[in-house]
C-alpha cells in the first residue's frame, strides 16, 4: 500500500469564531457544516505533578492533563495536529474503527510527522465511547512523559447523565521532587515493565471532585498508563460496569473489581448518594485498596433516580461464525536477547508473537504481516498468553466480540478493542475484518512492544 501524503492545512476552511472549551484549553472552531475542528499541538512544557515541583513534560497543548477532545458518532471531526517536538511523532486514535490514513501509525498508515510540521487527521467515527489519544513513535517516552489524552464521542441520539466525569489514571517515574528517574529498564522490562512511583487522576495525585446528590452519575475510567494494571474498585455507592473498552455492554453487571490493563477503559455509572457522602474510586493491590480519587457528594435540586441510563449498542458488525477461520497467537518470551546495532547500542528483544519479535520498521523496510486476511470475513483469534506476565492485547482499526475467556464460554460475549491475558491466560475473540489496511497488532504494556511484542495484521 502506497503511504498517503500528508494533509496539510488548506485555506479552504471556513470556521466560525473561535471558542475555548471550559476546563481543558483547546481550541474548537466549526467548518461551515457545523461539524467540530480542534486544534492540538504535542510541545514540550512543565507542570506540577508532585505539588510544589515542575516537572518537565511533553504535553499535548502543553497541558497535563491533555485536552479531552469531544465529537459525536456519525460526525466527522477533524484535528490540525502540529508537532513542535525535536522528533518525529503521530497521533493514534485508540479504539476507534476509522480509515487507516488516519490511524497514525509511522510508515504503515502514514508518514511520520517531522518537527514543525501540521497534519489534518479527519474521520467520522462510528462508534460512541470513551477512547483515547497518544504517539505510536518512541512510545516509551513519548506516552512516558505525557503525551496521552481522551477523546469523547457522544451518541448520535443523546444519553443525558446528569454528571459525566473523566478519570485518566497514570503512574509518573518521577522522583519525589519531580525528577525524571528511568522509564525504561531492560530487567524490568522483560518481566511486567518499569513501573511508575508516582500515582495521578487526570494528572493530580489523590483529587477530590464535587458530585450532585442523586445525581445519574457517568465515569469513564481510562488507563493510559505505560505498565500498569489497574484493578479497579467503588466503595460508598452501588456501581454497575455500563461500557467496556468504548463499548457499552448489552447488560450492565454490578461492579465488584475490574482489571483496566494499560490503554484500555471502563464506564461505570451509578447514583449519587446524599450529600455530605463520598465515592472512592480505588486501585487494588492485593486485598489491600490504594486510593484513586474521591467524590463529595454536595446539596442538589435533583430527584432521587430509580433507574440509570441505558447506552445503545455500537454498530460492530455481526459475527458468522459458522463460517468463521480461527488463527492461533501464541505470546511469550524470547530470553534476554540483546543485540547490538553499529554504534553499539544495546536494542533487547524479549517478547515474541508466534515466535517472531518485532524489529521495527522504517519506510523501506515493512515486515512481512502476522496475518493476511480477506476482507469481510469473520475470523477468531486464538489468543493465548504462555507468560506469567499479563499482556493486555490491542488492535488497530477493529473490534474484537470476547466468546471465551481462559476456557470458560461467555454467556455474554462483549465487545472490546483490547483484552487482557493474565498470567497462562487465553481468549477466543472473533471480529469481521472490515477495514482495509494494514494494522497494528500488540501488547499495551509499551515496554513488551518495545521489545518484540507487536506486529500487524493486513486485510485486503
Amino acid at each position: 500500500m502506497k503511504l498517503s501524503r500528508r494533509r496539510f492545512i488548506q485555506s479552504s476552511f471556513a470556521f466560525t469564531a473561535l471558542s475555548v472549551l471550559p476546563a481543558c484549553s483547546v481550541n474548537r472552531s466549526y467548518d461551515q457544516q457545523g461539524r467540530p475542528v480542534y486544534d492540538l499541538t504535542a510541545m514540550p512544557s512543565k507542570a506540577e505533578l508532585v505539588p510544589g515541583y515542575q516537572t518537565s513534560i511533553l504535553g499535548f497543548n502543553g497541558q497535563i492533563p491533555a485536552p479531552t477532545i469531544r465529537c459525536k458518532q456519525g460526525q466527522k471531526v477533524t484535528i490540525r495536529f502540529t508537532n513542535l517536538l525535536s522528533e518525529p511523532t503521530t497521533i493514534h486514535w485508540h479504539g476507534l474503527r476509522i480509515p487507516i490514513e488516519m490511524d497514525g501509525v509511522p510508515f504503515l498508515s502514514q508518514p511520520p510527522i517531522m518537527p514543525g510540521e501540521t497534519f489534518v487527521y479527519e474521520f467520522t467515527p462510528p462508534d460512541a465511547g470513551t477512547f483515547w489519544y497518544h504517539p505510536h513513535m518512541n512510545s516509551v517516552v513519548q506516552l512516558g512523559k505525557g503525551l496521552v489524552g481522551l477523546i469523547i464521542v457522544d451518541e448520535a441520539s443523546p444519553v443525558k447523565f446528569e454528571e459525566d466525569h473523566q478519570v485518566m489514571v497514570k503512574h509518573w517515574h518521577v522522583d519525589p521532587q519531580g525528577e525524571w528517574k528511568d522509564l525504561m529498564i531492560p530487567r524490568l522490562s522483560a518481566r511486567m515493565g518499569t513501573p511508575g512511583e508516582w500515582g495521578t487522576v487526570n494528572g493530580s495525585h489523590n483529587p477530590s471532585y464535587s458530585l450532585q446528590e442523586n445525581a445519574t452519575t457517568r465515569v469513564r475510567i481510562a488507563n493510559v498508563d505505560n505498565t500498569l494494571t489497574y484493578p479497579i474498585r467503588l466503595e460508598g455507592v452501588d456501581a454497575w460496569v455500563i461500557a467496556i473498552d468504548g463499548n457499552p455492554v448489552k447488560r450492565p453487571y454490578p461492579l465488584s473489581e475490574h482489571k483496566v490493563g494499560p490503554g484500555m477503559r471502563v464506564d461505570v455509572g451509578f447514583i449519587a448518594p446524599q450529600a455530605g457522602e463520598r465515592v472512592y474510586v480505588r486501585y487494588m493491590k492485593g486485598k489491600f485498596p490504594f486510593p484513586l480519587c474521591e467524590f463529595q457528594c454536595v446539596k442538589s435540586n435533583l430527584s432521587p433516580a430509580n433507574v440509570l441510563p441505558r447506552l445503545p449498542l455500537n454498530p460492530i458488525p455481526q459475527i458468522d461464525l459458522d463460517n468463521a477461520q480461527q488463527i492461533d497467537f501464541v505470546f511469550e518470551w524470547q530470553g534476554a536477547v540483546t543485540p547490538v546495532d553499529d554504534t553499539g547500542k544495546a536494542s533487547p528483544t524479549f517478547w515474541l508473537i508466534n515466535k517472531r519479535a518485532w524489529n521495527g520498521m522504517s519506510e523501506n523496510s515493512i515486515p512481512a504481516a502476522l496475518a493476511s486476511l480477506q476482507r469481510g470475513k469473520t475470523y477468531i483469534f486464538n489468543l493465548k498468553n504462555v507468560t506469567q506476565y499479563h499482556h493486555p492485547i490491542h488492535l488497530h482499526g477493529h473490534t474484537f466480540t470476547v466468546l471465551e475467556l481462559d476456557g470458560v464460554k461467555l454467556d455474554e460475549p462483549f465487545h472490546t478493542d483490547t483484552v487482557l491475558l493474565g498470567k497462562n491466560g487465553s481468549a477466543k475473540a472473533a471480529f469481521v475484518a472490515d477495514n482495509p489496511g494494514r494494522w497494528m497488532y500488540h501488547c499495551h504494556v509499551i515496554e513488551h512492544l518495545k521489545t518484540g511484542l507487536m506486529g500487524y495484521i493486513e486485510v485486503t
